[in-house]
């Protein structure tokens, strides 16, 4: 985050991430920032926002660090402090064992990874994925910005997940076609037991299939109506030390896999606002940037 003495940095967490909220506080001070911490209950889901009494706070910090059970990357709080310029990393549910791997890897390569494969994507009109396991999809993604979350955020207005490494972007609303098999992870519910197939037609997932972590994703969809639905996300792992562990903050960093997010794209330079946002996680792909093999069984080719 290059904190430096003085900065104001606020630590927000809740009960579930207590023990890291402080411990980042702590590891603030002794950098010599003015920190403050601050708890609050846990969300319900990804996406929530969080009381408007916390969010009055974040655009005032030089710093924010979320170490919470559920995710505020994709909250309309989180995108008022970065606008205002505090640099921040969410960090949902992150454990003591996923810093420790992910968070001494060594983020320069991390970073040389990610932008490259963000400066290929931005020349890219259609992403395609195909997977043994069934995954088939086609993702038009031309004149969209990619994102590299690279792990440095040390410049005014720079936010990203901690741990981190994945180059990331919104496809085009209503133009997604074809089948997201999961068979790593989904946000919210953990490591699969069996494979969710998810059948995405004209940009939303229409049909889920696949046992009881159907019913659950089914359920985690249902409050917040269609927009929970939308194909939000193509992203792409770029961390080398991460493994696949059933917490998606660590997962969808995996090198070898790549995810597909539904629900919120807003904060990636989509056009869906929703407080919901969950990715799944697919493993050995082979990935197409228009013509191109960039992936082959989960192996980078670039």
């Amino acid at each position: 985050m290059g904190v430096r003495s003085g900065e104001r940095l606020l630590v927000i967490t809740d009960a579930p991430m207590r023990l890291i909220g402080q411990a980042l506080f702590e590891a603030a001070r002794v950098a010599g920032a003015d920190p403050l911490l601050l708890e609050m209950l846990p969300r319900a889901t990804n996406g929530e926002e969080p009381p408007p009494d916390v969010a009055r706070l974040m655009p005032g910090m030089d710093v924010v660090l979320c170490p919470t059970s559920r995710s505020l990357t994709h909250t309309e709080a989180r995108r008022a402090a970065s606008a205002s310029g505090a640099r921040v990393a969410t960090l949902p549910g992150v454990t003591e064992e996923i810093m420790v791997r992910c968070m001494n890897a060594d983020y320069q390569a991390i970073t040389v990874r990610t932008v490259t494969l963000c400066g290929l994507l931005e020349k890219t009109k259609v992403v395609r994925v195909k997977t043994p396991a069934g995954t088939d999809i086609i993702l038009p993604v031309e004149g969209r910005k990619a994102h590299a979350s690279s792990g440095l955020f040390r410049e005014r207005g720079q936010w990203g997940n901690l741990p981190t490494g994945e180059a990331y972007l919104a496809p085009l609303e209503g133009q997604a076609e074809g089948v997201v098999v999961v068979d790593g992870s989904m946000a919210g519910i953990g490591m699969m037991r069996e494979p969710l197939r998810i059948e995405v037609r004209k940009g939303f997932a229409e049909a889920i299939s696949g046992g009881s972590q159907a019913v659950e994703l089914e359920a985690l969809l249902k409050p917040h109506g269609r927009p929970a639905r939308n194909v939000a996300e193509f992203g792409i792992g770029t961390n080398d030390k991460a493994i696949l562990s059933g917490k998606i903050i660590e997962d969808e960093k995996v090198m070898g896999t790549i995810h597909v997010a539904f629900g919120d794209n807003k904060s990636m330079g989509g056009s869906v606002a929703v407080p919901s946002h969950l990715d799944g996680l697919v493993r050995s792909p082979d990935v197409w940037f228009d013509e191109t093999l960039i992936m082959k069984a989960g192996k980078l080719l670039v």
